[in-house]
């Protein structure tokens, strides 16, 4: 008897038991659902990490200022806060420096016309751009003469502008930033930033920020400031700009000419704040590729405890198969015995009861694949979350349903192959 009789016959002895085929075919098709369903949302939360490094750009330190209750009494002793002047130092000491980039963060409300819409205000300098590899989509950023001069002029995100111009031209309009006038000169290209937010860093929607110089920041929306005069930093030269020392600002974005010694510049960062906030840590230091290896960790764990949970489904379906398929055979021993009494080897009996079991496996996969693609549709649609189906992951969960089918197939068989024919005959 040949393969594909031996196929023939298990086909007949499951069509006989439709009902009971598909049940435990369930098992299987869930199982291999919920591999492809886990792997895509680990793939996607992969992606999304990789895209949230890039836009924070991974030659980059970030040095943020830290306001807790436990620093606050330190600091009015000993620390003077995270200042443009930090920068200033490391500039100085690490030579090793591209770009030293200061932000200070203010939530206001945007006026045009009779659009109102509440918006993050970023005070920075010229560089911000070269060390976040933005793109500007229409004008340009402010140079180091509007810096210099405190001038009213801004660069507005592309949310910005599709909520408040619509259809207009945004460049050269005014909008009113809290109690001043700015003149729009830049509009910068959208930026595919999810909700979520990478941890310790806090991304925002970055096409809802409105930036303008930080001296007209400090100078012109800020009141009851002291001034003192400091050199600031641009690239190439070396100019004097009044600035505010003694007023705090929310971050230092420090970009490194080369990636392979970004911790050892951060390491001689970090003796530098130490130094200059005497001992109080009201800042933290981040490394854009340590999250990333922190958030990789994560995943990998998650993508761990998934997996466990879509194997156990698919060891039910396989615990299931064989149950069924042992109970098949108690029903069909006299079959077994008359097959064997016409000639049909212990072989033949075998290859019979493994392809019943593979048939199931294989079918419960395919099926499993479509539904698998239907669940993460609903996943991405409905929680929101970024999904991704990979071929591997496909191919992977279809390999697996194989493999169980297969592995929960032989025992059933083989009990099958080794019935005495003679006992078979007589069984009832």
């Amino acid at each position: 008897m040949n393969n594909l009789e031996s196929f023939k016959i298990g086909l007949k002895g499951l069509k006989s038991n439709k009902l009971r085929a598909a049940l435990t075919m369930l098992g299987i098709v869930f199982g291999v659902a919920a591999v492809i369903a886990m792997m895509s949302i680990g793939e996607g939360a992969k992606q999304e990490t990789l895209e949230h490094i890039e836009l924070m750009g991974t030659n980059n330190i970030i040095i943020t200022k830290i306001s807790t209750i436990q620093t606050q009494s330190q600091k009015a002793s000993f620390s003077p806060g995270l200042t443009m002047k930090d920068g200033i130092a490391i500039k100085e000491i690490i030579p090793l420096v591209d770009y030293i980039v200061p932000q200070r963060e203010m939530n206001t409300q945007v006026f045009y016309k009779s659009n109102m819409l509440d918006a993050k205000v970023i005070g920075t300098t010229s560089d911000y751009f070269e060390t976040y590899n933005s793109a500007i989509e229409k004008g340009s950023f402010f140079k180091s003469f509007h810096i210099r001069d405190y001038s009213n002029v801004c660069v507005i995100g592309s949310g910005i502008k599709d909520a408040m111009f619509k259809f207009e031209d945004p460049l050269n309009k005014k909008i009113k930033i809290g109690d001043l006038w700015f003149n729009i000169i830049g509009l910068t290209g959208h930026k595919n930033v999810a909700t979520s937010n990478v941890q310790g860093v806090g991304l925002r929607n970055f096409n809802l920020d409105v930036y303008i110089p930080i001296t007209t920041m400090m100078f012109k929306m800020d009141y009851n400031l002291k001034e003192e005069s400091f050199q600031f930093w641009q690239p190439g030269q070396q100019e004097k700009a009044n600035v505010i020392d003694r007023n705090t600002i929310d971050q230092l974005t420090i970009k490194v000419k080369n990636s392979e010694i970004l911790k050892e510049v951060a390491h001689v960062i970090t003796k530098i704040m130490n130094r200059r906030h005497y001992g109080v840590k009201d800042y933290e230091i981040i490394l854009p590729e340590q999250l990333l290896e922190q958030k990789q960790k994560t995943q990998r764990i998650f993508n761990i405890v998934m997996g466990a949970i879509a194997g156990i489904s698919l060891v039910v379906g396989g615990i299931g198969i064989m149950n069924i398929m042992l109970a098949n055979i108690l029903e069909r021993t006299r079959e077994i015995g008359i097959r064997r009494a016409v000639g049909a080897t212990k072989l033949d009996v075998l290859a019979q009861f493994i392809y019943e079991a593979l048939t199931i496996s294989i079918a419960g996969g395919l099926l499993g694949i479509i539904v698998g693609f239907i669940l993460t549709s609903l996943i991405s649609t409905y929680a929101e979350w970024k999904t991704i189906i990979s071929p591997v992951s496909v191919f992977l969960a279809f390999v697996v349903s194989v493999a169980t089918g297969l592995i929960f197939g032989i025992y059933p068989a083989k009990q099958a192959a080794d019935k005495n024919p003679i006992e078979s005959l007589r069984y009832e």
